[in-house]
């Protein structure tokens, strides 16, 4: 009798699944991020996730060494000094840029325009020559 009851019951489970049917739908797959052709409206969700996992802290936006106003001056002066240096020697004169940090002297040799950098901490010596250069 016990045998009987095993196939009862096997028999009741494939008419179960036989009468039920196989019921299947397609996968599509829909993307998330916008720049993978998912929703624009996602961009700010996934970004504001991101920003709350990242660890890493940038230190010049969270109380790093920032430049002062002096120092930000002073850095655009040397720029617009070493520029105008530069310009002279279009003109066929040379010139010398002299700072805290470094020493920069141009020449031009016939057409060769040699730039000479000097660190000062270091008393290191960087040279630059362009040959072809030619003045009017």
């Amino acid at each position: 009798m016990t045998r009987h009851r095993c196939t009862w019951h096997l028999r009741l489970g494939l008419l179960a699944a036989l009468a039920g049917g196989a019921q299947a739908t397609e996968l599509v797959y829909t993307p998330v991020n916008p720049s993978f052709g998912g929703s624009p409206l996602n961009g700010t969700y996934l970004l504001n996730n991101a920003t709350a996992q990242d660890r890493y802290k940038d230190p010049d936006i969270s109380g790093g060494t920032r430049l002062s106003a002096l120092e930000r001056f002073t850095s655009q002066l040397e720029s617009r000094l070493l520029s105008q240096v530069l310009a002279n020697v279009n003109d066929g004169s040379s010139g010398t840029l002299s700072t805290d940090q470094f020493i920069v002297n141009i020449v031009d040799d016939s057409g060769t325009l040699t730039v000479q950098i000097t660190d000062r901490a270091t008393g290191e010596i960087s040279e630059i020559s362009i040959s072809g250069f030619n003045a009017p």
